[in-house]
């Protein structure tokens, strides 16, 4: 048990009955602390990350929970070492749970956000996603996105020069292969495993990486690694139509993410980058 733990009970007021491990994080140890005479509270611990990394995700939940509808797990504590959240006891999803995370994404997706950028750098994983107050998207998306990723993959030797340079050319190219949209607050990782259930079995979000910035981006991510229920997306058109040829655009907007998973994790990803570069020559 890390020794961090006595210090999150102090905080708390409360003893630890027991620590239950969990499983399903790839970046940090996740723990369900059992509290003496109170509810229960899930930990992530990891001691190698950057010193704001857990301030920076806190930071996130905070906006979507003012911003949105859908629920979003209260910070309880965060220190450069963990984060403790209030702890969703997950069950089945209920008949009505993707058209409530469409219909609500869709409304967050509706406000408009100051500029693009945010308050302050976050991460994704536990990549640095720079976000520069910006007024244009293409140059935030070309700059503190796809740049920013290829750079940080050719450096490491993970992508070629020859895959750099098609993709520099590819950035000017941007305004004409996506068409203008407004900044709105996006949860910026939004595949499955980051929307769960609740004890109701409403929708919950958790780890964003939160920024302002395309919407079309976060649906985009949806569709990364199998898509969401086509109740989903049925529903958030309904509040929030995307623009005509949408689909078409999927992979711009998961270059990133496939750029910063083949940052992450390694060559596995590299062959669809480089498809996706190519795809729009």
């Amino acid at each position: 048990m890390p020794q961090s733990f006595a210090e999150i009970a102090a905080e708390l007021g409360a003893q630890i009955s027991h620590v239950e491990n969990l499983s399903g994080g790839s970046i940090s140890a996740a723990y369900k602390l059992h509290l003496d005479g109170r509810r229960p509270v899930f930990v992530k611990h990891n001691a190698a990350v950057p010193s704001n990394f857990f301030a920076a995700e806190a930071a996130g939940l905070a906006a979507l929970a003012t911003h949105g509808a859908l629920r979003i797990p209260a910070v309880l504590l965060c220190s450069s070492t963990y984060i403790v959240l209030e702890f969703i006891d997950c069950r089945a999803i209920n008949a009505g749970y993707w058209r409530t995370l469409g219909a609500e994404l869709a409304t967050l997706h509706s406000k408009a956000a100051p500029c693009f950028g945010f308050e302050h750098d976050n991460y994704c994983g536990t990549t640095v996603q720079p976000n520069p107050k910006t007024d244009c998207g293409y140059a935030f998306f070309a700059e503190q996105r796809l740049s920013h990723s290829a750079r940080l993959a050719y450096d490491a030797g993970k992508l070629p020069q020859s895959d750099l340079r098609a993709l520099e050319q590819l950035l000017v190219r941007l305004p004409e292969l996506i068409p203008q949209q407004a900044p709105s607050l996006t949860h910026g990782d939004l595949w499955a495993g980051n929307v769960i259930s609740d004890e109701n079995g409403d929708p919950v979000l958790i780890d964003p990486a939160a920024y302002w910035g395309w919407a079309e981006a976060d649906i985009a991510m949806t569709l990364l690694f199998g898509g969401f229920d086509a109740q989903f997306y049925r529903t958030y058109e309904e509040v929030h139509p995307l623009r005509a040829g949408w689909r078409k655009r999927v992979p711009l907007y998961n270059l990133y993410h496939l750029l910063n998973h083949l940052n992450l994790f390694g060559a596995a990803y590299y062959h669809d980058v480089s498809h996706i570069i190519h795809q729009f020559d």
